[in-house]
């Protein structure tokens, strides 16, 4: 045993530090951890057999060797793929410290054991090793086989958890990794992917993209597990998904992975164990390396783009609005029912406050329940835009019907018929910020009624409203009369008929499709 950990140990980069700030690959911190356990440290080792010089690891060799020398005693210390090991091996390490000519039988029976344990979910390792009369340029020839070391590397906790909330909404995870298929396989089911033996797509069996014909490609695509795969498979594969059509976010922590990251319409790397040159070829840096961290910053991701949608059909339907209660009256050949000065007045209150406390909502809870948006869809659609000028209209309505009767109905003069239409102007508006809540949300909870920024520019506009009738410098710079309580009745019951008749719409339309998608 002390043998094996002793060589895997030397044939490593990485170093473990008393602060706990590791460096290097897990597998390769696992190995050293578990040296430690056996009495081994690795600058111990080192200083017995000092190391000459490195074969890094190479995705065509998958291995990786290390040349140590001790006097006269030079050595090549070689770890990587189990298969890729056992192919490089003439001889054997037996139990009792000898070594035997590594047949057909005894290869036969080590892969079966590399089997084994990659079914068992283990990331598995060969090691071997080779004295050597001087340094050479071939390390993987002749090499004594010593054994397996395996990695249990179980998901994280909550993992299931997060691939279920994407799957929830709408997004697909694929797992391509080169471990072994048996070790992707048991990780798979685990975690509820498709990944029986049959199903998981080992890299030997990959083509160019080019020579894949559409049905073979289709084929390749439902696929949800790729196991031995290179860094230019991962590449193709990123390539083949997005040529499907697909919107492709990867993660990766190497040097081989920048490449795909690069390549990925969303690169995610790991901020703790990645690579500077991961970090720099990705979109979107880890600092956690927590898998749940993606699902968060999507479910943000969501919430920023509803906020700014509905930030954008309220301030549009408003002044929508606006210009048509003037654009009507003049039409008609009426007075006009607003003035300059009260509509830039209305502007600073209305689009400045609620406006902006609908960008800061949290979002609904089901934000995550409903499928992407495609890609090319506008951030104002056709649906929105109908929405803003249906707004629109029904606000100018609402408007200039309260001005209609403030004059022929009421015979207000034309001053307090003005101040009256703005206010009822004013308050439909404040109320309209009610109007942005998703449709299926509850009337009473929903995400703009439990945003307290919300109310409080709710109470602030209403307060400035105020300011402008009662405050006598202001009110007559705006050209405003104080009404009677019977009119404040009037605008407040005109200012409600928008939002009355948009929240029944929205339970009304909700309604019907539920019912219709049953």
């Amino acid at each position: 045993m002390k043998d094996i950990m002793t060589i895997g140990m030397l044939c490593s980069n990485a170093q473990l530090s008393e602060s706990g700030e590791d460096v290097g690959d897990p597998m390769e911190l696992a190995l050293l951890q578990a040296g430690q356990k056996l009495g081994l440290q690795r600058d111990d080792l080192l200083e017995f057999y000092p190391e000459k010089k490195e074969e890094a690891f190479s995705p065509e060799t998958k291995m990786m060797a290390t040349w140590h020398t001790r006097e006269q005693d030079k050595m090549v210390a070689v770890k990587g793929a189990p298969e890729a090991v056992l192919d490089a091996s003439t001889q054997v390490l037996t139990t009792d410290g000898q070594t035997r000519k590594m047949d057909e039988t005894v290869y036969e029976k080590l892969l079966q054991a590399n089997e084994t344990l990659a079914d068992e979910g283990l990331r598995v390792l060969g090691i071997a090793r080779k004295s050597i009369d001087a340094v050479q340029n071939d390390p993987y020839s002749s090499l004594t086989f010593m054994g397996f070391a395996g990695l249990l590397d179980p998901p994280r906790k909550n993992i299931q958890k997060v691939i279920d909330k994407f799957k929830q909404a709408g997004v697909r995870v694929v797992m391509v990794t080169g471990d072994h298929p048996g070790t992707a396989s048991a990780i798979a089911q685990k975690l509820n992917l498709p990944g029986d033996g049959e199903s998981v797509i080992h890299g030997d069996t990959l083509k160019p993209p080019e020579d894949y014909t559409p049905k073979e490609r289709h084929n390749l695509l439902q696929s949800s597990v790729f196991a031995r795969i290179s860094p230019e498979q991962k590449l193709n594969l990123v390539s083949l998904f997005q040529a499907d059509g697909s919107v492709v976010a990867m993660t990766g922590d190497g040097v081989n992975d920048a490449p795909a990251l690069t390549k990925a319409d969303i690169g995610v790397a790991m901020g703790g164990r990645g690579t500077q040159v991961a970090r720099e070829a990705a979109d979107i840096v880890l600092k956690d390396d927590n898998f749940a961290t993606i699902a968060l910053a999507m479910e943000q991701g969501r919430v920023i783009f509803s906020n700014i949608r509905k930030f954008i059909v309220f301030l549009l339907s408003g002044n929508v609005g606006a210009i048509l209660i003037v654009g009507l009256a003049m039409l008609f050949g009426s007075i006009l029912p607003l003035l300059p000065l009260q509509i830039l007045y209305l502007n600073m209150i209305s689009d400045v406050f609620p406006a902006l406390a609908l960008g800061v909502g949290k979002g609904e809870p089901s934000v995550m329940d409903k499928p992407p948006r495609p890609a090319s869809e506008p951030v104002v659609t056709r649906t929105l835009w109908m929405l803003i000028f249906g707004y629109g209209l029904l606000i100018a309505g609402t408007a200039l019907t309260g001005f209609w009767i403030s004059l022929d109905k009421m015979s207000l003069s034309g001053e307090r018929a003005v101040t009256i239409t703005f206010l009822i102007l004013a308050f439909t508006r404040t109320w309209h910020v009610f109007n942005m809540r998703d449709a299926g949300s509850s009337v009473i909870f929903n995400d703009v009624t439990r945003n307290p920024f919300v109310w409080a520019a709710v109470i602030l506009s209403i307060v400035l409203l105020l300011v402008a009738v009662y405050f006598p410098p202001l009110s007559r710079v705006l050209t405003m009369v104080v009404p009677t309580s019977g009119q404040w009745l009037f605008v407040l019951g005109m200012s409600l008929i928008p939002l009355v008749v948009v929240q029944i719409l929205k339970q009304v339309s909700f309604f019907y499709k539920d019912t219709h998608d049953r």
